[in-house]
């Protein structure tokens, strides 16, 4: 076979590319691979130089390297790599401005972040630490309890799930706290130790995260808001209840705090929403009234209480109570239903709280298997720390993972620019006139080597683009099932969406395949923020999904062609 010939049943879709701009059987010269890049890719930037360096990079064969040519083999390995990603490639690594408080940044938060499976006899393990702080997660929470011999234990409590020392915890987070991102870690601590513990936990805290654990405000200075992302790199902010003001630890530096401890009110929400359906194992109705009565008031170590800084957790009580009493370093924790409820009913002004406020939502307690909510319709009205159970798969963390590739995968994810003034008002249920629509044209046409189960005869397959953000921009489209292929099903077919709110937009792509007996079963998934795809200069970009035999988790390629009006959207 001549070098560059290749067989029609291998992707004949981008052959078809290839011979647009290589004509007559002919290679693909350097000159014909930027015209390629300027026009198709939209890479203005790129130059021959960029055109060779490809060439160099996936070209195969010898002589056209030489040569400064791509053969068809080239263009396809071309095609397949990261830069023909449909992400855009500046939106890889730290773009966003990081001076900004950290109330207008989306923050990655996980949720039982030591559980490994459910919350009744889920197994704690400290890689679960590990996987989320790799996976750009820079909200942990930490469930403290009494253990035996003075040593704090991690678990979810009143229930079966396994033990792990707080201290083993703490000395994990240390190691790994920015393996992937510079960018502060908060660990949420969920406190039910009693004060001869907590001192504990606050000495580890210390003794073990060392220069790193924050314990006075940035320079020793106060302001009026929030550091921004690069005033804490590489710092740990501890999130706890905390006795008296900020100031107060100017005026307490160098003293010794053993044995003292302070009262405060229960802070978080967790009452009603997380601890209760536990406990309901466990307590007779007399017991949990009594236990409630009691929790009114909580007992906090001094020791723990100064590690608390810009992450004071206070109890919410309304929008309009926080907009005249709370201080800009204490934040709020909302149980999904009660904060459905606000985001529903009082979107603007939830907005406007959390344009000044962190606020952190988690699930609720009936949640015993650790499934999770969907994220977005919190990120919609601006709460930072919107916390997932990240050991469950499923739509959810499909949204998370692809709101923080954004901005490098650094955990932080600068908010749009309405849900960080108190000027515009937004509501995401009721948008304004001035949300001009952004218009977006796709197509479907191919797919290679989609993974056919055991003992299958065949798969159906089909595409079904999703989109998510506000309510008015929720919607699905999919493309009618392909009978019997997964080697190279083709499709061919066109969806038109009108995006109100882009900023908000997440677009997931998803392979499923048609089971008229049981449900259709899940083949691989692509989530990326629409702000993050790469756009043709056009109105109505159109993309072309293929898909590979890796359920489609990271990579998702791209090339333009002018002559098919049409981009393409390779993922491997």
């Amino acid at each position: 076979m001549r070098r560059g010939k290749a067989p029609s049943s291998r992707r004949a879709e981008i052959m078809h590319i290839y011979r647009c701009y290589a004509p007559g059987g002919k290679e693909l010269t350097a000159k014909s691979l930027l015209e390629f890049l300027h026009k198709e890719q939209i890479e203005i930037a790129a130059s021959e130089r960029t055109a060779e360096q490809m060439i160099d990079k996936y070209e195969i064969h010898e002589k056209a390297r030489q040569e400064r040519t791509m053969t068809f083999e080239g263009f396809l390995r071309f095609m397949e790599s990261k830069d023909c990603s449909i992400f855009n490639k500046e939106h890889t690594t730290v773009y966003q401005d990081m001076e900004q408080p950290l109330c207008h940044y989306f923050i990655s938060s996980s949720h039982n972040t030591y559980l490994t499976g459910d919350q009744l006899l889920g197994r704690s393990h400290l890689f679960a630490y590990v996987s989320a702080l790799r996976k750009g997660c820079r909200c942990l929470e930490i469930d403290c309890w009494d253990g035996p011999d003075l040593e704090p234990v991690v678990y979810h409590g009143y229930t079966l799930t396994s033990k792990i020392l707080f201290r083993d915890v703490i000395v994990t987070i240390e190691h790994h706290a920015f393996e992937v991102s510079p960018y502060p870690v908060i660990l949420s601590l969920e406190n039910h130790c009693t004060p001869p513990q907590q001192e504990i936990m606050a000495r580890y805290l210390r003794g073990i995260l060392g220069n790193r654990l924050l314990d006075m405000t940035v320079n020793n200075n106060f302001s009026r808001e929030l550091p921004s992302p690069n005033d804490l790199k590489y710092k740990i902010l501890i999130k706890n209840k905390k006795i008296g003001l900020l100031q107060d630890n100017v005026l307490r530096t160098g003293t010794d705090r053993q044995g003292e401890v302070g009262e405060c009110e229960e802070s978080e929400d967790e009452e009603s929403e997380e601890e209760t359906p536990k406990r309901k194992k466990h307590f007779s109705k007399s017991e949990k009234t009594v236990e409630k009565k009691q929790k009114k008031k909580i007992t906090v170590a001094m020791e723990l209480s100064d590690l608390v800084i810009y992450t004071k957790s206070v109890k919410f009580i309304s929008f309009s109570h926080s907009s005249g009493n709370q201080k800009f370093y204490e934040n709020t924790s909302l149980g999904e239903n009660k904060a459905r409820k606000l985001a529903r009913n009082s979107g603007c002004e939830f907005a406007l709280h959390n344009s000044r406020f962190l606020t952190r939502i988690y699930p609720a307690g009936s949640r015993t298997m650790s499934s999770n909510y969907n994220p977005q319709e919190f990120w919609n009205v601006g709460s930072q720390l919107v916390a997932l159970n990240f050991q469950s798969l499923g739509l959810p963390m499909d949204l998370n993972n692809g709101k923080f590739q954004d901005n490098g995968g650094c955990g932080y994810v600068l908010k749009p620019h309405f849900l960080r003034t108190n000027e515009t008002g937004f509501d995401p249920n009721c948008l304004q006139q001035n949300f001009k629509p952004v218009y977006l044209l796709i197509k479907v046409i191919s797919g290679y080597n989609l993974p056919v189960p055991k003992h299958s005869k065949g798969i159906n397959p089909y595409v079904r683009v999703e989109i998510h953000g506000a309510p008015a921009d929720n919607c699905r489209k999919q493309t009618d099932p392909v009978k019997r292929t997964s080697l190279n099903p083709r499709w061919d077919e066109n969806m038109n969406f009108a995006i109100q709110v882009p900023d908000l937009v997440l677009v997931r792509f998803v392979v499923k395949d048609q089971n008229s007996i049981l449900s259709d079963d899940f083949i691989g998934q692509y989530t990326l923020p629409f702000t993050s795809m790469k756009k043709d200069s056009s109105l109505h970009p159109i993309f072309i999904l293929t898909a590979a035999p890796w359920l489609i988790p990271q990579d998702v390629r791209r090339v333009l062609s002018t002559k098919q009006e049409s981009a393409m959207l390779n993922t491997v």
